[in-house]
Protein backbone atom coordinates (compact mmCIF):
# COMPACT_ATOMS: atom_id res chain seq x y z
CA UNK A 1 0.00 0.00 0.00
CA UNK A 2 1.44 3.32 -1.01
CA UNK A 3 2.93 5.25 2.03
CA UNK A 4 5.26 8.06 3.20
CA UNK A 5 7.28 5.40 4.32
CA UNK A 6 6.91 3.16 1.52
CA UNK A 7 7.87 6.36 -1.05
CA UNK A 8 10.56 7.11 1.11
CA UNK A 9 12.03 3.36 1.12
CA UNK A 10 11.54 3.13 -2.59
CA UNK A 11 13.81 6.61 -2.42
CA UNK A 12 16.60 5.10 -0.72
CA UNK A 13 16.59 2.21 -3.42
CA UNK A 14 16.40 4.50 -6.59
CA UNK A 15 18.39 7.46 -6.00
CA UNK A 16 21.45 6.08 -5.19
CA UNK A 17 21.34 3.23 -7.48
CA UNK A 18 20.51 5.65 -10.39
CA UNK A 19 23.66 8.19 -8.67
CA UNK A 20 25.99 5.51 -8.75
CA UNK A 21 25.10 4.02 -12.22
CA UNK A 22 25.71 7.91 -13.65
CA UNK A 23 29.04 8.07 -11.76
CA UNK A 24 30.31 4.76 -13.26
CA UNK A 25 29.12 5.05 -16.66
CA UNK A 26 30.23 8.41 -17.02
CA UNK A 27 33.70 7.55 -15.79
CA UNK A 28 33.68 4.69 -18.32
CA UNK A 29 32.12 6.86 -20.99
CA UNK A 30 34.99 9.67 -20.62
CA UNK A 31 37.64 7.12 -20.32
CA UNK A 32 37.41 6.00 -24.23
CA UNK A 33 33.75 6.62 -25.85
CA UNK A 34 34.74 4.04 -28.67
CA UNK A 35 34.96 1.30 -26.29
CA UNK A 36 32.24 2.02 -24.38
CA UNK A 37 29.25 -0.67 -23.35
CA UNK A 38 26.86 -0.08 -20.98
CA UNK A 39 26.79 -3.10 -18.12
CA UNK A 40 23.40 -4.05 -16.15
CA UNK A 41 25.03 -3.43 -12.47
CA UNK A 42 28.32 -1.48 -12.43
CA UNK A 43 30.76 -3.40 -9.74
CA UNK A 44 33.33 -2.04 -7.75
CA UNK A 45 36.68 -3.85 -6.65
CA UNK A 46 35.96 -2.85 -3.13
CA UNK A 47 32.95 -4.96 -1.96
CA UNK A 48 31.90 -2.90 1.00
CA UNK A 49 31.39 -0.46 -2.28
CA UNK A 50 28.52 -2.77 -3.15
CA UNK A 51 26.72 -2.42 -0.06
CA UNK A 52 23.64 -1.40 -2.54
CA UNK A 53 23.35 -4.43 -4.16
CA UNK A 54 23.56 -6.96 -1.29
CA UNK A 55 21.21 -5.16 -0.10
CA UNK A 56 18.63 -5.19 -2.47
CA UNK A 57 19.35 -8.91 -2.73
CA UNK A 58 17.62 -9.14 0.71
CA UNK A 59 15.52 -6.30 0.83
CA UNK A 60 13.21 -6.74 -2.61
CA UNK A 61 12.07 -10.75 -1.75
CA UNK A 62 10.88 -9.37 1.46
CA UNK A 63 8.56 -7.38 0.03
CA UNK A 64 7.57 -9.00 -2.69
CA UNK A 65 6.61 -11.22 -0.18
CA UNK A 66 4.32 -8.72 1.82
CA UNK A 67 2.78 -7.63 -1.28
CA UNK A 68 2.41 -11.15 -2.07
CA UNK A 69 0.78 -11.73 1.46
CA UNK A 70 -1.52 -8.54 1.33
CA UNK A 71 -3.02 -10.30 -2.09
CA UNK A 72 -3.76 -12.90 -0.04
CA UNK A 73 -5.21 -11.90 2.66
CA UNK A 74 -6.89 -8.61 1.69
CA UNK A 75 -10.55 -9.29 0.73
CA UNK A 76 -11.89 -5.39 -0.22
CA UNK A 77 -11.70 -4.37 -4.15
CA UNK A 78 -10.52 -5.96 -6.81
CA UNK A 79 -8.36 -3.05 -8.04
CA UNK A 80 -6.48 -3.46 -4.83
CA UNK A 81 -6.33 -7.22 -4.85
CA UNK A 82 -4.54 -6.77 -8.37
CA UNK A 83 -2.34 -4.51 -7.55
CA UNK A 84 -1.10 -6.00 -4.69
CA UNK A 85 -0.45 -9.05 -6.95
CA UNK A 86 1.21 -6.95 -9.61
CA UNK A 87 3.56 -4.92 -7.30
CA UNK A 88 4.80 -8.29 -5.78
CA UNK A 89 5.31 -9.56 -9.21
CA UNK A 90 7.20 -6.34 -10.29
CA UNK A 91 9.54 -6.40 -7.29
CA UNK A 92 9.71 -10.47 -7.54
CA UNK A 93 11.33 -9.69 -11.32
CA UNK A 94 13.60 -6.91 -9.81
CA UNK A 95 15.05 -9.25 -7.81
CA UNK A 96 15.07 -12.40 -9.95
CA UNK A 97 17.57 -9.79 -12.25
CA UNK A 98 19.54 -8.85 -9.54
CA UNK A 99 20.37 -12.21 -8.50
CA UNK A 100 21.14 -12.94 -12.38
CA UNK A 101 23.45 -10.47 -12.54
CA UNK A 102 25.50 -11.01 -9.11
CA UNK A 103 25.87 -14.77 -10.61
CA UNK A 104 26.82 -13.70 -13.66
CA UNK A 105 29.76 -11.65 -12.26
CA UNK A 106 30.71 -13.88 -9.60
CA UNK A 107 30.87 -17.33 -11.43
CA UNK A 108 32.28 -17.55 -14.60
CA UNK A 109 30.07 -20.08 -15.92
CA UNK A 110 26.69 -18.50 -15.10
CA UNK A 111 27.11 -17.15 -18.55
CA UNK A 112 23.80 -14.31 -18.90
CA UNK A 113 23.98 -12.09 -22.45
CA UNK A 114 23.51 -8.34 -21.37
CA UNK A 115 20.90 -7.72 -23.94
CA UNK A 116 19.03 -10.08 -22.30
CA UNK A 117 19.80 -8.74 -18.87
CA UNK A 118 18.85 -5.09 -20.14
CA UNK A 119 15.62 -6.45 -21.93
CA UNK A 120 14.45 -8.35 -19.04
CA UNK A 121 14.75 -5.07 -16.64
CA UNK A 122 12.88 -2.76 -19.57
CA UNK A 123 10.05 -5.63 -19.42
CA UNK A 124 10.28 -5.34 -15.21
CA UNK A 125 9.80 -1.31 -15.84
CA UNK A 126 6.65 -2.08 -17.83
CA UNK A 127 5.40 -4.20 -15.63
CA UNK A 128 5.74 -1.49 -12.59
CA UNK A 129 4.26 0.80 -15.01
CA UNK A 130 1.25 -1.48 -15.09
CA UNK A 131 0.32 -1.17 -11.63
CA UNK A 132 1.93 2.38 -11.00
CA UNK A 133 -1.08 4.62 -9.26
CA UNK A 134 -3.94 1.72 -9.50
CA UNK A 135 -6.19 1.81 -6.67
CA UNK A 136 -5.04 5.79 -6.18
CA UNK A 137 -8.15 8.33 -6.90
CA UNK A 138 -8.41 12.36 -6.66
CA UNK A 139 -6.98 14.63 -9.00
CA UNK A 140 -3.70 15.28 -7.00
CA UNK A 141 -3.24 11.14 -6.64
CA UNK A 142 -3.63 10.47 -10.22
CA UNK A 143 -1.55 13.75 -11.43
CA UNK A 144 1.24 12.69 -9.69
CA UNK A 145 1.22 8.84 -10.32
CA UNK A 146 0.67 9.18 -13.87
CA UNK A 147 4.10 11.56 -14.17
CA UNK A 148 5.66 8.86 -12.29
CA UNK A 149 4.10 6.64 -15.08
CA UNK A 150 6.03 8.66 -17.21
CA UNK A 151 9.38 8.11 -15.72
CA UNK A 152 8.83 4.19 -15.42
CA UNK A 153 8.44 4.28 -19.37
CA UNK A 154 11.31 6.18 -20.03
CA UNK A 155 13.69 3.94 -18.09
CA UNK A 156 12.13 1.12 -20.28
CA UNK A 157 12.74 2.58 -23.36
CA UNK A 158 16.20 3.28 -21.90
CA UNK A 159 16.77 -0.77 -20.90
CA UNK A 160 14.89 -2.03 -24.16
CA UNK A 161 17.48 0.44 -26.29
CA UNK A 162 20.18 -0.80 -24.34
CA UNK A 163 19.31 -3.99 -25.13
CA UNK A 164 19.62 -3.79 -28.77
CA UNK A 165 23.16 -1.42 -28.77
CA UNK A 166 24.75 -1.58 -25.44
CA UNK A 167 27.70 1.19 -26.46
CA UNK A 168 24.26 3.91 -26.66
CA UNK A 169 25.49 5.90 -23.85
CA UNK A 170 22.47 8.51 -24.30
CA UNK A 171 19.96 5.93 -23.28
CA UNK A 172 22.40 4.59 -20.25
CA UNK A 173 22.05 8.47 -19.54
CA UNK A 174 18.23 8.73 -19.70
CA UNK A 175 18.32 5.41 -17.55
CA UNK A 176 20.73 6.70 -14.51
CA UNK A 177 18.91 10.28 -14.48
CA UNK A 178 15.35 8.41 -15.01
CA UNK A 179 16.23 6.12 -11.47
CA UNK A 180 17.38 9.46 -9.36
CA UNK A 181 14.25 11.46 -11.25
CA UNK A 182 11.89 8.48 -9.58
CA UNK A 183 13.25 8.79 -6.55
CA UNK A 184 13.23 12.39 -6.29
CA UNK A 185 9.73 12.48 -7.13
CA UNK A 186 8.48 10.05 -4.89
CA UNK A 187 9.41 11.12 -1.99
CA UNK A 188 8.25 14.27 -3.19
CA UNK A 189 5.32 12.59 -3.58
CA UNK A 190 5.41 11.23 -0.35
CA UNK A 191 5.32 14.29 1.39
CA UNK A 192 2.56 16.10 -0.46
CA UNK A 193 0.29 13.60 -0.65
CA UNK A 194 0.66 11.61 2.58
CA UNK A 195 1.73 14.20 4.90
CA UNK A 196 -0.79 16.94 6.32
CA UNK A 197 2.17 19.14 6.85
CA UNK A 198 2.99 19.41 3.51
CA UNK A 199 -0.05 18.97 1.64
CA UNK A 200 -1.23 21.83 -0.75
CA UNK A 201 -3.67 24.76 0.51
CA UNK A 202 -7.20 23.62 0.66
CA UNK A 203 -6.25 19.68 0.29
CA UNK A 204 -5.53 17.26 2.77
CA UNK A 205 -3.38 13.64 2.59
CA UNK A 206 -4.29 10.52 0.89
CA UNK A 207 -7.50 8.72 2.69
CA UNK A 208 -9.40 5.87 2.31
CA UNK A 209 -12.78 7.01 -0.03
CA UNK A 210 -16.02 6.73 1.82
CA UNK A 211 -16.84 3.67 -0.63
CA UNK A 212 -13.32 2.26 0.26
CA UNK A 213 -12.62 0.97 -2.79
CA UNK A 214 -9.80 2.95 -3.33
CA UNK A 215 -7.88 5.99 -1.50
CA UNK A 216 -7.88 9.37 -2.96
CA UNK A 217 -6.84 12.79 -2.18
CA UNK A 218 -8.99 15.22 -1.11
CA UNK A 219 -9.51 18.95 -1.65
CA UNK A 220 -12.52 21.38 -0.21
CA UNK A 221 -13.23 23.07 -3.26
CA UNK A 222 -12.91 22.40 -6.81
CA UNK A 223 -10.18 25.36 -7.59
CA UNK A 224 -8.10 23.66 -4.52
CA UNK A 225 -7.74 20.50 -6.56
CA UNK A 226 -6.71 22.45 -9.78
CA UNK A 227 -4.34 24.22 -8.42
CA UNK A 228 -3.01 21.08 -6.30
CA UNK A 229 -2.59 19.66 -9.76
CA UNK A 230 -0.92 23.45 -11.07
CA UNK A 231 1.71 23.02 -8.49
CA UNK A 232 2.18 19.36 -8.80
CA UNK A 233 2.88 19.93 -12.56
CA UNK A 234 5.55 22.99 -11.28
CA UNK A 235 6.97 21.00 -9.06
CA UNK A 236 7.54 17.98 -11.36
CA UNK A 237 9.46 20.50 -14.00
CA UNK A 238 11.35 21.83 -11.17
CA UNK A 239 12.66 18.16 -10.19
CA UNK A 240 13.33 17.49 -13.51
CA UNK A 241 15.64 20.90 -14.29
CA UNK A 242 17.51 19.89 -11.13
CA UNK A 243 17.96 16.61 -12.41
CA UNK A 244 19.45 17.61 -15.88
CA UNK A 245 21.26 20.26 -14.25
CA UNK A 246 22.78 18.27 -11.65
CA UNK A 247 23.76 15.15 -14.27
CA UNK A 248 25.32 17.90 -16.75
CA UNK A 249 27.40 19.36 -13.76
CA UNK A 250 28.39 16.24 -12.73
CA UNK A 251 29.00 14.89 -16.02
CA UNK A 252 31.31 18.18 -16.49
CA UNK A 253 33.09 17.58 -13.44
CA UNK A 254 34.17 14.48 -13.92
CA UNK A 255 35.66 15.25 -17.52
CA UNK A 256 37.54 17.93 -16.21
CA UNK A 257 38.79 15.68 -13.19
CA UNK A 258 39.60 12.07 -14.82
CA UNK A 259 40.03 10.38 -11.45
CA UNK A 260 37.31 10.87 -8.94
CA UNK A 261 37.08 8.27 -5.70
CA UNK A 262 33.80 6.52 -6.63
CA UNK A 263 33.27 8.13 -9.94
CA UNK A 264 36.10 6.13 -11.66
CA UNK A 265 35.45 2.41 -12.06
CA UNK A 266 37.93 -0.09 -11.71
CA UNK A 267 38.78 -3.58 -11.02
CA UNK A 268 37.13 -6.25 -13.53
CA UNK A 269 35.06 -3.94 -15.35
CA UNK A 270 37.95 -1.73 -15.96
CA UNK A 271 40.73 -4.53 -17.23
CA UNK A 272 37.90 -6.33 -19.37
CA UNK A 273 37.07 -2.61 -21.66
CA UNK A 274 40.82 -1.80 -21.49
CA UNK A 275 41.42 -5.50 -22.98
CA UNK A 276 38.86 -4.75 -25.38
CA UNK A 277 40.60 -1.79 -26.22
CA UNK A 278 43.58 -2.99 -26.73
CA UNK A 279 42.35 -6.17 -29.33
CA UNK A 280 40.35 -3.32 -30.97
CA UNK A 281 43.02 -0.81 -31.33
CA UNK A 282 46.41 -2.79 -31.32
CA UNK A 283 49.97 -0.79 -30.90
CA UNK A 284 51.79 -1.14 -33.76
CA UNK A 285 55.44 -2.69 -33.34
CA UNK A 286 58.74 -1.11 -34.59
CA UNK A 287 62.02 -2.71 -35.32
CA UNK A 288 65.10 -0.98 -35.12
CA UNK A 289 67.68 -1.55 -37.70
Amino acid sequence: MASLAANFTAFLFLFPAGLNRLLFSSSLYLKNPSVFRSKPWYFSDQRYKNFDLYFLIISLPIASFSELFFFLTFSGHPTFRFSFFMQSASLFLFWLLIIIIFFRETYDAFIVNESFAFLFLGISFLVEYSVVGKGIGGPLGGEAYNLLGELTLICAGACLVLSIKPTAFFAEFFLSCGLIFKGTWLLQTGFSLYTDTFAFKGCHKISPSTAKDFIESKCDLDKDGLRGVAFINLLFVAHAIAVFIGSVVLFGFLSSHKKLGRGEASGPLLAQLESDSSLMHPVPEFELE
